[in-house]
């Protein structure tokens, strides 16, 4: 059932004189539905989360507009108290605008959050307190984050990280570029040579190029390990086939594991990213926030 909007904030990253102007076309679009509107922009990171815990129980909804990291900020910031969030893609890759279904337009999608549902997510939550919507991950979705230049980003959107992370798949296996991973889930230990271990919340990445893993789903509790173990460069092949394909049937390259906490470990110790971000060096320890977040998002047939 679509929200009753009356009062709106949209929280922007003015990083780019580009975020100055979606955040107007924004202010257009809500006051076009007859929604009165403030708009908030960010000064620094962090800032983000502290503007939403001012000013979100002034609003009805809040909107985030920005990168997937302003995003995370304000969902992370808000997560467990009902407020709804609106997620209005401001930056290159916009993953979570991706895997919604909301339009990249700012337009386009005022039109259709204002229309559309509600929908209740879990959020993975780092020692941190950092928290992640779509997968964490190391190995080669981290290098793809890491590799990818903000140029190939803003020319080519997502596609830049599919073109990164197939280069940096094959150089994995070609350079036998493999690392130990030790993942215990709830207690229990998983250890196997791997090129990569993701943590999913979200199942499609890369706008639904990619399904990561078996039935993994927002609102379950849970999150998904992900452990991909190609040898030659036709596991890598197969297993890439079989995630286009959504064919999850047993595999010796592939393995997953569901629980609510998670800790990966790799030996050597690796870079590692979270929705786009890269957060530090392995080790790292993941908890599941069980519909912790309220998002809107359009209107499901």
């Amino acid at each position: 059932m679509a929200l009753l909007i009356k009062r709106a904030v949209v929280i922007a990253n003015p990083a780019s004189r580009r975020g100055k102007r979606l955040a107007e076309d924004a202010r257009a679009s809500l006051a076009s539905r007859s929604v009165e509107c403030d708009v908030l922009f960010t000064k620094a990171p962090g800032h983000a989360a502290q503007l939403a815990l001012d000013h979100a129980p002034q609003y009805d909804v809040v909107f985030a507009l920005g990168g997937d990291g302003t995003v995370m900020e304000v969902a992370g910031a808000l997560a467990g108290s009902g407020t709804p969030i609106g997620v209005l893609a401001g930056g290159t890759g916009n993953l979570l605008a991706r895997a919604l279904g909301i339009p990249l337009s700012v337009r386009g999608a005022v039109d259709a959050l204002l229309a559309g549902d509600q929908l209740l997510v879990d959020l993975g939550r780092f020692d941190s307190g950092r928290r992640f919507a779509i997968a964490a991950g190391v190995g080669i979705d981290a290098a793809m984050v890491a590799e990818t230049p903000s140029w190939l980003k803003r020319r080519l959107g997502v596609l830049a990280y599919t073109i990164m992370g197939t280069r940096a798949a094959l150089r994995a296996v070609l350079r036998r570029q493999f690392f130990h991973a030790r993942i215990t889930v709830d207690g229990k230990v998983y250890e196997r040579e791997a090129a990569a271990v993701m943590i999913a919340n979200f199942g499609a990445v890369l706008g639904e190029r990619i399904t990561l893993g078996p039935e993994i789903r927002t609102d379950d509790g849970l999150l998904d390990s992900c452990v991909f173990s190609p040898r030659t460069l036709r596991d890598a092949v197969r297993i890439m086939w079989r995630l286009l394909r959504h064919d999850f049937r047993s595999d010796p390259g592939m393995l997953y594991i569901r629980g609510s906490h998670i800790r990966v470990e790799t030996v050597p110790p690796l870079p590692w990213q979270a929705d786009g971000e890269m957060m530090g060096t392995t080790p790292f320890d993941v908890d599941v926030e069980p519909l912790a977040a309220r998002l809107l998002v359009p209107a499901r047939g």
